[in-house]
């Protein structure tokens, strides 16, 4: 086995990447593909159906290409510089999960990662490939495996050195590269990410049924949300950070030092009132760049109606009135509801 070369642990520094860690492929196990056969078992999955098409993929890198032997798996620190869950308190106010109130990290990671790979190539005389969250690759185990960090109770990777905030990329290589030792979980017997979660989405320590995720919720399910979930959603309009925040390891995480990441002003606490008055051009210009644009306007006003009806705020109501004609049967319907919450 060969060890990367200091050209290009130096450009990952440069990069603002974390140190590589690396899984050898050969020894990966079948833990994490057997945990996703449960996963959909259970129907957890929700409305991705991509989750169970793609399975097979997914449970095995060198399922995805079996050339591969190593996978380096490299974090992006995304520290935010404030309590993200202060405008919970705050119900005029929309809250935008940190990882969203600025440039969309899919554009930020890739380019740089495609930049590693060719010194990797290059140095190894193997092929790559580079995955940012976009591919039936499963990054979280990998990351796990490789040190970089360990899957927390509320399944997401918690590290030593950042806490909660780390965008993850992962370069696999067919070369084969001398591995870094897994990290062992550091969790213990706290449970304070399972406990604030505020729709119970965790059935047990480990195990999250996306369908009451509040993040799946406001992103990736389409339709109407049922109503007993609609309140516990509170001013969460895009992702939810609450189980993240929580972890008392991110008294180690740091803010992040890349600018494109870094909250813009006008998302760390929007108004709900100008949210919801958005047309559809205005909101494909004001998230140009963001990953909110992806869910499109309807589903993102869908969300602020329900942030509206769960506000206390009476002088909203104008606010909700304007979507009761909405062309878009779910929108209608969140207005509805809204209103429906703000007379009592």
């Amino acid at each position: 086995m060969t060890a990367l070369s200091r050209a290009v642990l130096k450009r990952c520094d440069g990069l603002g990447f974390t140190a590589p860690h690396i899984v050898d492929l050969d020894s990966y196990g079948s833990e994490a593909g057997q945990g996703l056969r449960d996963y959909i078992a259970k129907h957890h999955h929700g409305t991705m159906t991509w989750l169970r098409e793609t399975e097979s993929r997914r449970n095995h890198p060198q399922n995805l290409w079996t050339e591969a032997k190593s996978a380096i798996v490299l974090g992006l620190n995304y520290g935010p510089d404030t309590d993200p869950l202060i405008t919970l308190k705050q119900p005029e106010k929309a809250t935008i999960s940190v990882y969203a109130r600025n440039r969309d990290y899919h554009d930020i990671i890739k380019g740089r990662l495609k930049e590693l790979g060719g010194l990797i190539a290059r140095d190894t005389k193997k092929d790559i490939k580079v995955f940012v969250d976009t591919a039936p690759l499963m990054e979280k185990p990998l990351a796990a495996m490789s040190g970089l960090g360990w899957q927390g109770k509320h399944t997401n990777l918690v590290s030593r050195d950042y806490g909660s905030w780390l965008f993850l990329g992962v370069i696999l290589t067919a070369a084969k590269l001398a591995p870094t030792l897994p990290e062992i979980d550091h969790c213990g017997s706290c449970t304070a990410c399972l406990d604030i979660c505020p729709t119970n989405a965790f059935p047990s320590a480990y195990k999250l049924d996306a369908r009451k995720c509040i993040s799946y919720l406001t992103i990736e399910h389409k339709g109407p949300v049922d109503e007993d979930l609609r309140a516990k959603m509170g001013n969460r309009i895009y992702g939810c950070d609450d189980c993240l925040a929580i972890c008392p390891w991110n008294k180690f995480a740091r803010e992040s030092s890349e600018i494109k990441l870094q909250a813009r002003d006008d998302l760390n606490a929007p108004d709900l009132t100008a949210l919801a008055a958005l047309t559809d051009s205005e909101f494909r210009r004001h998230f140009s760049g963001s990953p909110i644009k992806r869910i499109g306007r309807d589903q993102f006003i869908r969300n602020v109606l329900y942030a509206i009806g769960n506000s206390g705020q009476p002088d909203l109501r104008s606010a909700a009135q304007q979507h009761l004609t909405s062309d878009n049967p779910v929108v209608s319907d969140a207005a509805q509801w809204a209103l429906k919450k703000l007379q009592h």
